[in-house]
């Protein structure tokens, strides 16, 4: 398919196939989602398709996730008429900030950080990231965020993966995702069949 391509019958996920998978690199980086965002039509369709869970749901921020989250949490704050608020790896913010220690889906110990002059006991936010696999990443911000008192509505990515962190995140929050039933079970092997036109 040609990535600038729309097709007429436009189901949700329809923009799935666009994604790229890892040519290069380490295992863990399976595919590049990002490509997807290249076609308008399915980036926007991509944003519909997180947001229509949550259209009965007050919220007060959209929270994207470094990096990557926040080219999706920026257009769904933008979408919603909220402001976004950048929820970074740690060093990168230049105020004070809370931070939350925790290991990613690389085996890796990292640290994410939040500024501490935005969140206030009450507000409602919607956490947005670009794919969930362990789980670790999003349960790291899920506890900052309610460590200041904020709630969190609900949590949106791509793709969230049957991993226990992920099972864990579908059984305690609402969410939403891309992906449709009969792809989720590709999506946990990470392989998707549109692969093979590659």
């Amino acid at each position: 398919m040609d990535v600038l391509a729309a097709p007429a019958d436009r189901h949700k996920g329809w923009y799935l196939s666009l994604m790229a998978p890892n040519t290069k690199g380490p295992s863990f980086a399976w595919l590049d989602p990002s490509r997807l965002y290249c076609n308008s039509q399915a980036f926007a369709d991509c944003v519909k398709d997180l947001l229509s869970p949550f259209h009965s749901d007050s919220i007060d921020l959209v929270a994207g996730i470094d990096a990557m989250g926040f080219i999706l949490g920026a257009s769904v704050a933008a979408t919603l008429e909220k402001g976004f608020l950048a929820i970074r790896k740690a060093g990168h913010l230049c105020v004070a900030t809370q931070n939350q220690n925790y290991t990613d889906y690389t085996g890796r110990e990292k640290t994410m950080e939040v500024r501490l002059d935005v969140l206030k006991p009450g507000m409602r936010l919607l956490l947005v990231d670009q794919w969930i696999e362990t789980g670790g990443t999003m349960k790291a911000v899920i506890q900052l965020v309610e460590r200041l008192g904020a709630t969190v509505v609900g949590v949106a990515a791509v793709a969230i993966e049957n991993t226990e962190g992920g099972k864990w995140i579908k059984e305690n929050y609402k969410f939403s995702h891309c992906i449709p039933e009969e792809l989720q079970s590709q999506i946990d092997r990470k392989y998707l069949d549109s692969f093979k036109s590659f």
